[in-house]
């Protein structure tokens, strides 16, 4: 039941955040929307506006914006299809830039919630590089090899760079700068530390920049990943799908509310990367589909345009099947 709810929350929350920036473009645009729908299937509720029929349906798996001219040729001046090749960008784009919003908004609360850790030093572990120069709890690292610290991700990524090879650190002690000389070690992990465990701080501005690098970490890790599948250099395998994401929110909401609220973010920045992939029937393909006719100076013949989007629609839900199958397998 906790793994239901969770999972209906989790799912609920990323489709009203992604809807809702397709949906504030076009009334921004002053397109016609006809509907703003929450799930897919039956409807479970109904609320007719000035204009927009605002829907709730009985499946939690997705969600729908439609506009006027959007599927269907349309004369109406407010139609989607009638509107400037660069505001359908905006519309379409819009989804997924909500999709980066609420991310950064739920990185925001766990960092401030569990704290970020900061450049000051709360525990030198024992018989690591960092106590054998004589690196002290209290200390704040201010400089690694000239080059000044901010924070504990700019800390380890100076570390990181050293590949096992000295690097002068300074450090602030009783308001003077202490430099040492300290040779990270590499772990069997393949980690490079210097062994020191930082304090953490409560802070809303920390907290809140400390989102935003997530999100482009999570985006550049993405990436990388899809460039990986190009090259054989990663398999579809550790792809996961509806089930295994359920069963992830299932033991995030095990493990508590903060680990659900990570787990929600992490989800939301992948969707606004996948939705934004050239594939047809997503907005990514839509997307492409306007640049061509940005240069060409009119859209592509609607019919041929739908077709490719059915194609891919039918590609789409066979990778959903086999996603979904390799979750069965791999947890049951």
């Amino acid at each position: 039941m906790q793994t239901a709810v969770a999972a209906i929350l989790v799912f609920g929350l990323l489709i009203v955040f992604h809807e809702l920036g397709h949906f504030l473009v076009a009334k921004a645009s002053d397109i016609k929307v006809l509907e703003f729908a929450i799930g897919m299937g039956p409807k479970l509720f109904n609320h007719k506006g000035k204009e927009t029929t605002y829907t709730l349906r009985a499946l939690p798996i997705g969600g729908y914006v439609r506009m006027e001219g959007a599927d269907e040729a349309s004369k109406d001046p407010r139609s989607f299809n009638n509107k400037p090749v660069l505001i359908r960008m905006a519309v379409l784009i819009a989804g997924s830039f909500m999709n980066f919003v609420l991310g950064i908004l739920l990185f925001t609360i766990f960092i401030y919630s569990v704290g970020a850790p900061s450049t000051t030093i709360s525990e030198v572990i024992e018989d690591k590089p960092a106590e054998l120069v004589g690196l002290r709890a209290g200390d704040e690292v201010k400089y690694i090899d000239n080059k000044e610290i901010n924070n504990w991700q700019q800390l380890v990524d100076a570390i990181n760079r050293s590949e096992g090879n000295s690097i002068k650190v300074e450090v602030m002690r009783n308001g003077e700068i202490v430099e040492k000389n300290i040779t990270p070690i590499i772990e069997e992990t393949g980690q490079i530390i210097i062994g020191i465990i930082p304090e953490y701080e409560r802070s809303f501005i920390t907290a809140f920049t400390s989102s935003f690098q997530n999100v482009f970490k999570i985006m550049g890790e993405i990436i990388g990943y899809l460039r990986g599948l190009i090259t054989r250099e990663a398999t579809p395998t550790e792809v996961v799908g509806p089930v295994g994401i359920i069963n992830l929110v299932g033991q995030a909401a095990a493990a508590g509310w903060l680990n659900v609220v990570f787990l929600a973010a992490l989800i939301s920045v992948n969707l606004g990367i996948m939705n934004l992939l050239p594939i047809p029937a997503l907005d990514g393909s839509r997307i492409i589909f306007l640049f061509v006719e940005l240069l060409r100076g009119k859209p592509v013949d609607p019919e041929k345009e739908g077709m490719i989007h059915m194609i891919g629609f039918a590609i789409l839900i066979m990778l959903m099947i086999f996603v979904t199958y390799q979750d069965y397998m791999r947890l049951f």
